[in-house]
C-alpha cells in the first residue's frame, strides 16, 4: 500500500515543530480575500426562498468553525498557477457543497452526533433534513460549476462525486468484515476523501491553462495529501483528543469501522485476539473496557507507528509531486501542509 517513493519518509522533529504552526492559517491569509469571495458566494447560493430548514441546516455546518481546507487547495492551486480571473471562487464554493453534502449525508449513515465539535444536523433535525438538505447542496454544487463554462472542470467534478459515492458504499459492504485488505482500505480512501482533495487541486490547475504535466502534478499532490490526512484522522480516532477531531474519540471503534490500525493489528493477531476482534467489531458485542483493550492490542503490534508511517510515506509523495512545479510561496505553504497533516498525532 506503501507509495513507491524514493528512500523511507521521514519527517524531523524541527520540521514537525515548524509545521505544527497550522499553514492551513498561512494559506487562509495569504489567500483571504479570495476566501471572503468564497463564503459570501457559500451564504447566497445556500439560501432558499421556500424552504427556510436549508440554510438553518446548511449554516448549522457550514458556520460551525470548519478549516475550509478543500476551498483553500483550490484557490492555492489556481493562484500558483497565475490564475487572474474569478472562476476559482465558484470552483472552491463548489468544492466546500460538495464536502459539506457528504458530511450531512455520512451522519445519517453513521447515526453520528458530533461534528466539528457541535451536534449533528441530523441530531438537531432529522435524517430526512439532512438527506434532502445535502441533495440541495449537491445540486447547487452542479449549478456552479456549470457557470464556469468548462466541460472538463465539470467532468472532474463530476466523476469525484460519482467515486466519493462508491467509496462510501464500499465500505459499508467492507464494515464489520475482518477479511477487509489494505488495499481495500486504500480504495475506500481514494473514494471518500482523497478524491475529493484530488479533484480540488486540479480543477484549480485545469482553470489556470498550465501544461498538463503541472495539471497531474497537482491531482498527485492532492490524492497524496488526501490518503495522509484520512490515515492520520483514523489515528486520532484511538488516540486524538475530542478538540482536535471534532468528533467523540472511540467513534470508529464503535461503529465498527475497520481503517488501518486495526486492520493491520488483525492481520498480526493470534487466536485470542482474533476472537476479540470478531466479538468486537463483526458481533457488535462492545463492552467496558474494550476501547482501552483494542489500543493495547494494535501497540502491541506496532499498528499505530506502521499506520504513521504509511502516512508519512504518502507525505512524502505529496511534497514530491509539488517538487517539479515553478517556485511559488503558495508551493511551500501546501508542502509545509502535507508535513502539518502527520504533525497533528504528535
Amino acid at each position: 500500500m506503501t507509495p513507491a517513493v524514493e528512500g523511507k519518509a521521514k519527517v524531523t522533529r524541527m520540521g514537525l515543530d515548524e509545521a505544527a504552526r497550522k499553514p492551513q492559517e498561512r494559506l487562509a491569509d495569504w489567500l483571504a480575500e479570495d476566501m471572503a469571495a468564497v463564503n459570501a458566494l457559500i451564504r447566497l447560493r445556500m439560501a432558499s426562498e421556500h424552504a427556510p430548514r436549508i440554510p438553518e441546516v446548511t449554516a448549522h455546518l457550514i458556520e460551525a468553525g470548519g478549516k475550509r481546507l478543500r476551498p483553500l487547495l483550490t484557490l492555492a492551486a489556481a493562484r500558483m498557477c497565475g490564475y487572474q480571473g474569478d472562476n476559482h471562487v465558484k470552483l472552491a464554493a463548489t468544492v466546500e457543497f460538495i464536502h459539506t453534502a457528504t458530511l450531512l449525508h455520512d451522519d445519517v449513515v453513521d447515526e453520528s452526533e458530533r461534528r466539528r465539535g457541535r451536534p449533528t444536523a441530523n441530531l438537531l433535525w432529522d435524517n430526512k433534513s439532512s438527506v434532502l438538505v445535502g441533495d440541495y447542496l449537491f445540486a447547487r454544487s452542479f449549478q456552479l460549476m456549470v457557470e464556469t463554462g468548462s466541460l472538463r472542470v465539470m467532468d472532474i467534478l463530476a466523476n469525484a462525486s460519482a467515486v466519493i459515492a462508491e467509496g462510501e458504499v464500499l465500505q459499508l459492504t467492507a464494515a464489520q468484515d475482518l477479511r477487509t485488505t489494505e488495499e481495500i482500505y486504500l480504495k475506500v480512501v481514494r473514494g471518500k476523501t482523497a478524491a475529493l482533495f484530488s479533484a480540488a487541486t486540479e480543477v484549480g490547475a485545469v482553470i489556470a491553462a498550465v501544461p498538463e504535466d503541472q495539471v497531474r502534478a497537482l491531482w498527485t499532490y492532492g490524492d497524496a495529501l488526501g490518503i495522509a490526512f484520512q490515515i492520520v484522522d483514523d489515528l486520532l480516532d484511538y488516540g486524538g483528543s475530542d478538540a482536535v477531531i471534532g468528533k467523540n474519540t472511540g467513534d470508529d471503534f464503535r461503529e465498527r469501522k475497520l481503517t488501518l490500525p486495526v486492520i493491520k493489528a488483525v492481520a498480526k493477531a493470534d487466536a485470542e485476539e482474533r476472537a476479540f476482534w470478531t466479538r468486537v467489531i463483526e458481533k457488535g458485542d462492545q463492552r467496558d473496557g474494550d476501547l482501552a483493550h483494542a489500543i493495547a492490542v494494535m501497540q502491541k503490534h506496532g499498528a499505530m507507528e506502521a499506520s504513521r508511517d504509511e502516512a508519512l510515506a504518502w507525505v512524502a509523495a505529496a511534497k514530491s509531486a509539488l517538487a517539479g512545479l515553478p517556485a511559488h510561496d503558495l508551493r511551500d505553504m501546501l508542502a509545509d501542509l502535507a508535513d502539518y497533516v502527520v504533525a497533528r498525532i504528535n
